[in-house]
């Protein structure tokens, strides 16, 4: 393909009626002052979208457009071209046409960026437009850390050799940074910030060092190298999160905040000893991720908008319910983000605070120093809260301080361990609440679960098997076959798991008078029933199966969530 010209990017979207004259001079007059690019002028000012920039460039060039997210990329043909130019150049090698290289560029009309790319990968290129969102995003999943981590470890094992040397205290000192432990870890965190990876589990078994990352919710094999550097790693993390370097016999917690590519990343670590050394687990929770919103979870409209009237009564108890990692603690700091106004004063108690928010009072309990969820509850009372955050109802003691500080003008929110909506309030008077206090004080339960989203760049039509319609007609009867389903092939924007991403599934039990006095009247049986009429049919499993229907989830994570309402 011949040299591309440099065009004036406002005068192909005038030519192509894109943007008036006067949108044009106001984005001119803008980028003298600002001196950014113009084409980040005119989307951020909503002249025109990057999809509309993209298609007038390829259409002026004569060249193609190309949608990355519907685009399956060979990480043998991307890696022809290096990260950092990519980055620079705003450019993706996609695959092989004949004797020359496709290359998607944002910007093909920079004659530098095709000067240097053709001197690069030595082969002719062709052009093809791209979207630079879409481009940045694509760059982050396909350039990963494999690799380097695999050589960073081998190169720590050869330092070693068959000495143990004290590397944690080593890269501790000043002029250490180089040091393979340190350089190793760098790109782990890194590795795993690109792939959006909540947990880092790095385990010694008996001949080698495993590490694995957590994505939507399943575990992932990263690397596997020589066990002789797990020592090295473990100490190097329990320096960084300033534990007791010399015990290795007992479970040990701690946190420290690291900066991966511009992003604040706050961990949480855990070590625990095994039988082959000292297995660490590292959640991973990214401080820079912008405001929690209760917009984005994936409530269901009716349901956000009575879930909102809710939390802003002013007083009472607000559960919400699920096993560890369905998002309660995302869920709730969703709602303390609305409710952090200059009018209200917000305390937490938890354990761990697991999200810095600006405005609220957060206390992290510490049974060490006696200083329990019921300790810090009755002190933060004495604080003339308005909204009380209890990280979790995990005994009666807590339970009753959390249901009469709801009954006394204050509203709390808490999570709890059950299964569903339901049966939160018989839980509670399990726990030994009486039940004049559940029923006065709780306002309402919100049950969730987390499903992973079928990737978009994968997705395909599915049709149930025998177990999966028989399942589907418990909700949709008859109708299973009006509706079509997907399912995602796997492809290089989701590391071949047919997923990207996890969505809430909920249900909402609001107490009105009917169920409270249900819940007074001691028959769990009744309760259920009532409970259930009032929540009219809007339960986790009809919420799973809609996403099926929607194509945002598949039929087997659908059926996941039922099995374990089952369980």
């Amino acid at each position: 393909m011949a040299r591309p010209e440099k065009v004036r990017l406002g005068e192909i979207l005038l030519q192509q009626k894109l943007m008036s004259e006067e949108q044009l001079q106001i984005a001119l007059a803008e980028q003298k002052r600002s001196g950014r690019k113009l084409g980040k002028v005119f989307v951020e000012n909503g002249f025109v979208t990057e999809a509309q920039i993209s298609g007038a460039l390829a259409r002026q060039l004569n060249i193609q457009y190309i949608n990355l997210k519907q685009y399956n990329l060979s990480p043998g043909i991307v890696k022809l071209l290096p990260e950092i130019q990519a980055r620079r150049f705003r450019a993706l090698a996609l695959e092989h046409q004949g004797n020359a290289i496709l290359i998607g560029m944002a910007d093909p009309t920079d004659l530098f960026a095709y000067d240097e790319i053709t001197r690069i990968v030595k082969t002719p290129i062709v052009l093809a437009v791209i979207n630079e969102t879409e481009l940045l995003s694509t760059i982050d999943q396909v350039y990963r850390r494999t690799d380097e981590i695999s050589g960073l470890a081998r190169e720590l094992e050869q330092e070693l050799g068959d000495t143990h040397i004290d590397f944690g205290m080593l890269s501790a000192t000043p002029g250490m940074e180089d040091a393979p432990v340190v350089k190793l870890l760098q790109s782990v965190f890194d590795d795993a910030t690109q792939i959006r990876a909540s947990d880092i589990h790095i385990e010694p078994q008996e001949k080698r060092l495993q590490i694995r990352f957590r994505i939507d919710g399943v575990l992932h094999l990263q690397t596997e190298t020589d066990i002789k550097i797990a020592p090295s790693v473990a100490l190097r993390l329990k320096l960084m999160s300033d534990m007791d370097i010399s015990e290795k016999r007992i479970p040990q917690d701690g946190r420290f905040v690291i900066k991966v590519r511009q992003q604040q990343i706050d961990v949480r670590i855990s070590t625990m000893p095994t039988q082959y050394g000292e297995s660490v687990v590292m959640r991973l929770l990214n401080q820079s991720g912008g405001t929690l919103n209760l917009e984005r979870i994936g409530m269901p409209k009716p349901m956000l908008a009575r879930f909102r009237s809710i939390i802003q009564r002013p007083n009472g108890l607000v559960l919400v319910t699920g096993p560890t990692g369905s998002g309660k603690t995302t869920t709730l700091y969703g709602a303390l983000s609305e409710l952090n106004t200059e009018g209200r004063k917000l305390i937490t108690v938890e354990d761990p605070v697991e999200y810095r928010l600006p405005g609220i009072n957060q206390v992290q309990v510490n049974d060490k120093i006696d200083l329990s969820f019921a300790r810090v509850l009755r002190a933060s009372l004495r604080q003339d809260p308005d909204v009380l955050l209890v990280g979790e109802m995990r005994d009666q003691e807590t339970a009753q301080i959390g249901m009469r500080a709801a009954m006394t003008g204050h509203l709390v929110l808490s999570t709890l361990h059950t299964n569903d909506a339901v049966s939160t309030p018989i839980r509670l008077m399990d726990m030994g609440v009486p039940r004049f206090m559940v029923g006065s004080s709780l306002q309402a339960v919100l049950a969730q679960r987390l499903v992973r989203v079928i990737c978009e760049s994968c997705s395909q039509p599915e049709s149930p098997n025998p177990t999966e319609r028989q399942w589907l007609k418990q909700e949709l009867a008859d109708s299973v076959d009006i509706h079509t389903f997907q399912k995602g092939r796997g492809c290089s924007h989701c590391n071949g798991t047919g997923y990207r991403g996890r969505v809430g599934v909920y249900e909402l039990l609001e107490v009105t008078q009917a169920v409270a006095d249900a819940a007074n009247h001691g028959d769990p049986a009744s309760f259920i029933k009532v409970g259930q009429q009032q929540m009219g049919g809007q339960t986790l499993r009809k919420h799973a199966v809609e996403l099926a229907i929607t194509g945002k989830t598949s039929i087997a994570e659908a059926m996941r969530i039922s099995n374990q309402l089952e369980e």
